[in-house]
């Protein structure tokens, strides 16, 4: 038999593994949350610098004043010279009109795929998906001809116009949002709409009735995805966009640091925080929507 001792030696010593385990636990998760953190608090404090410099700067800076916010968003030359706000409006106008259009395409073709039975229904879903296998880089050249082209007959839908940015956007964003889409089409039953048939009811009644208050969370997930995808877009946006005036956010911030002497790294530094307001503003109102989204469209597929 074995001792008292021995006994209380043993959970002593299992009372101590599982307290380290706890506090490499802890420690592991404190230098997460250090590492997810500091580049964040790194850009407050570039941004709260008056000297517009890296090379001196400090996590907590002197002089830290709210100045190049001011330069940002009050009247004055400068914002003659670099239209921040108007920035700041195109990228979430750019962003709100895809939105929009990508839900619009997305949801009726996913129902497509999803409830009708047609001839290279398959190939269709399989191509669509393999476009998306070669990186968006591959086709900027294509792009830009193409729209170049459209422009000669269509001007508004040329380069250098919102219009043919959000044609090239609706382009290259509708393969993954069709395949989460159809996924959540093929989770709900089939007996809804053989049911609503029975009472008479059109394809067109029940999607827009039955189906699409039933698909709420996966379009708030690809609404939330498109809207992001556009919003932080720099490349495409580069490529097709030629005046100030007409840049988002992303391409109008590259200008403050694009010198080869005059970097405005302060400047840069508050315009992204503020730009990053409304994405953080929409991940906080609609997170449980994207959540429940993203597991129920992974259901069946």
């Amino acid at each position: 038999m074995s001792s008292p001792g021995l006994f209380q030696g043993f959970r002593t010593s299992r009372r101590r593994r599982r307290q380290l385990r706890l506090v490499l636990t802890y420690l592991v998760a404190v230098i997460l949350i250090v590492f997810a953190l500091f580049p964040i608090i790194w850009i407050i404090s570039a941004s709260l610098n008056p000297t517009n410099s890296l090379a001196t700067q400090t996590l907590i800076p002197r002089n830290a004043s709210l100045q190049n916010y001011k330069l940002l968003l009050t009247d004055n030359p400068f914002s003659e010279v670099y239209p921040f706000r108007q920035w700041l409006f195109n990228s979430i106008k750019l962003a709100g009109i895809t939105t929009l259009f990508s839900i619009s395409i997305t949801t009726t073709a996913a129902y497509s795929f999803s409830r009708f039975r047609f001839r290279q229904r398959q190939n269709m879903l399989r191509g669509i998906l393999l476009i998306q296998v070669f990186p968006s880089l591959l086709v900027m050249v294509a792009v830009f001809l193409l729209i170049q082209q459209i422009g000669s007959v269509i001007p508004a839908l040329g380069l250098n116009t919102h219009s043919g940015l959000i044609l090239a956007y609706l382009g290259g964003a509708m393969g993954i949002n069709i395949w989460l889409m159809k996924g959540y089409f093929d989770s709900i039953p089939r007996e809804i709409d053989e049911s609503a048939m029975v009472d008479g009811a059109t394809h067109w009644q029940i999607f827009t009735r039955l189906l699409l208050p039933l698909m709420r969370p996966i379009i708030v997930v690809v609404a939330v995805l498109s809207f992001i995808f556009v919003y932080g877009d720099f490349i495409v946006a580069r490529i097709l966009l030629k005046t100030t005036e007409q840049y988002p956010l992303t391409v109008g911030l590259f200008i403050f640091t694009s010198g080869q002497f005059a970097q405005q790294w302060g400047v840069f530094a508050a315009g992204a925080l503020i730009g990053a307001l409304p994405i953080v503003i929409v991940y906080l109102i609609l997170q449980d929507q994207i959540v429940g989204g993203l597991t129920q469209g992974a259901v069946k597929g």
